[in-house]
């Protein structure tokens, strides 16, 4: 972490990374794209997301979440910054030439060995196997919800699961929210924890560090007129008299809006219990 003199009021409280895990250089020009920029609007001009726009420009990073390059050892030549997720990503030379990212754990380093695998192996950060061939106790992150999709939850910066049990064709993971879930054992995940743990800790010190991000003002519905929100007009901080809602009028504030029966049977333990 890097605290400031407070030279300004914008640097009295702020935080920032000291970036010394950071390998010094440029990203890898062959795994790096242009990333377009909406505002938030569709192809007709439309604000079809409020409160996007602005934001400093990024390339996109292709990040292997796959980890398909099975049996291969690669080794780790960087430590990056990628400006389009918290977490940091490694990048890996295999053996045979090829060039890839994956999302970095904690404690990995430059110079270490990583692989990807259908067997058993050595249960190092950075390994990545079938929840099958995982010890019952172990974090893991980049977790696959379906063999070969790749991995879709726990990626963002310092965040782990915990793989707590198998029991047939399914292994129980208790996820950064506290909901225990089934996945089948043939899906993959990768050993240790997300990089990044101060991700956590940062403190933004001024509005404007949101805007770099491409973030725009949100404007409350109390605020805005009776044809613009729900709860827009009346008289100084008049709440409108009716139960919180969203610009379309659909109750929020502890509103379950989740519809998907057809996963419920493979969630455990419910986040909010």
């Amino acid at each position: 972490m890097k605290e400031y003199n407070p030279i300004t009021p914008g640097l009295r409280f702020r935080t920032t990374h000291d970036f010394k895990e950071i390998t010094k250089g440029n990203p890898e020009k062959s795994l790096c794209e242009y990333l377009p920029r909406t505002g938030g609007r569709n192809n007709r001009g439309h604000i079809t997301s409020r409160f996007m726009g602005g934001g400093h420009k990024r390339l996109y990073r292709q990040v292997d979440f796959v980890r398909d390059k099975l049996e291969i050892p690669a080794k780790i030549v960087s430590i990056e910054y990628d400006p389009n997720r918290t977490a940091r990503i490694a990048l890996l030379h295999y053996v045979d030439g090829e060039k890839r990212y994956m999302i970095a754990p904690h404690g990995l380093q430059v110079g270490q060995k990583v692989v990807s695998s259908n067997k058993e192996g050595d249960i190092l950060p950075g390994n990545a196997f079938l929840l099958k061939n995982i010890p019952a106790g172990t974090a893991i992150y980049n977790i696959e919800l379906k063999p070969g999709h790749g991995g879709q939850m726990v990626r963002s910066g310092g965040s782990m699961a915990q793989l707590m049990a198998k029991e047939g064709k399914f292994a129980l993971i208790r996820l950064p929210s506290g909901e225990v879930r089934k996945v089948l054992v043939d899906c993959r995940a990768t050993v240790g924890q997300v990089a990044n743990l101060d991700h956590e800790n940062i403190s933004i010190g001024k509005a404007g560090v949101t805007r770099w991000s491409g973030r725009r003002p949100h404007v409350r519905g109390t605020a805005m007129n009776p044809v613009d929100h729900p709860h827009g007009g009346g008289h100084g901080k008049d709440h409108g008299g009716r139960n919180p809602v969203t610009p379309w009028g659909q109750p929020t504030k502890g509103y379950k809006t989740r519809n998907n029966k057809r996963t419920d049977k493979y969630i455990v333990k419910d986040r909010r219990i």
